[in-house]
């Protein structure tokens, strides 16, 4: 089935770019000038992706993710200026994906939205590890439909925010580093800063801890992450 992206920047140039080299790699591209059209763009053609500038006028990427976020789980890649970092840095906490810095080349905006969509792929039946269930405490992930329970309510969770707490189910006990976390997500060799692993965390923390899980995630200062006792203590 052939993979949708829309790609929604106020430059019209940068819009070509990316459509010229998604367009090569296989996807079908739409298109969106500002915020306002993103979204009649996400209700019409229902892409598995989107990839999304921040400084746009009418209505910033941000406010298009906010808005995504309260409506579903679409992943969504930002683009941002190599300057504004506390942007990139609140968009992950709005629930991006992942982020890609300007100036870029475009074939790295598509092997980053590969990544995302590989990540929410669905696996393989063959194989029971994959598609066994995880439970720890009052948590239960489901790797095949790819989600997240706290005792019977559904916690809903974005592809990175999944990939990440799987990542910390399967090391039970062990701290995971934020450079192994990074590499869960997108494979070695992707640069990204440790506080893009941060705000995930913080989603999850602040997630878990709205449906009653305060005890989901352990930091180890100076070390990393590992799976708490997930039986909902603080």
């Amino acid at each position: 089935m052939t993979r949708r992206v829309l790609l929604v920047d106020d430059d019209p140039h940068i819009r070509q770019l990316l459509a010229f080299a998604f367009d090569k790699a296989g996807f079908a591209v739409a298109e969106a000038g500002d915020g306002e059209a993103a979204l009649a763009e996400v209700a019409r053609v229902l892409p598995d992706l989107v990839v999304l500038d921040i400084n746009m006028p009418r209505m910033d990427g941000l406010e298009v993710c906010r808005r995504l976020r309260s409506q579903g789980e679409v992943p969504v890649l930002f683009l941002s200026s190599r300057d504004d970092e506390f942007d990139r840095v609140l968009g992950i906490e709005l629930g991006a994906d992942d982020y890609v810095t300007k100036p870029f080349s475009p074939r790295e905006v598509v092997a980053r939205a590969n990544a995302i969509l590989r990540r929410s792929a669905p696996k393989p039946a063959a194989g029971a590890d994959s598609a066994a269930r995880i439970a720890k405490g009052r948590l239960r992930l489901d790797p095949e439909a790819w989600t997240a329970h706290w005792d019977a309510a559904e916690v809903a969770l974005t592809v990175s925010e999944f990939t990440l707490l799987k990542a910390l189910a399967l090391a039970p006990g062990r701290i995971l580093s934020r450079d192994q976390l990074i590499d869960q997500l997108h494979g070695p060799g992707f640069a990204i800063t440790d506080r893009t692993i941060d705000s995930h965390i913080r989603n999850l923390r602040r997630k878990f801890a709205e449906a009653g899980g305060s005890d989901v995630i352990e930091t180890r200062a100076g070390v990393g992450y590992r799976l708490g006792p997930c039986e909902g203590g603080g």
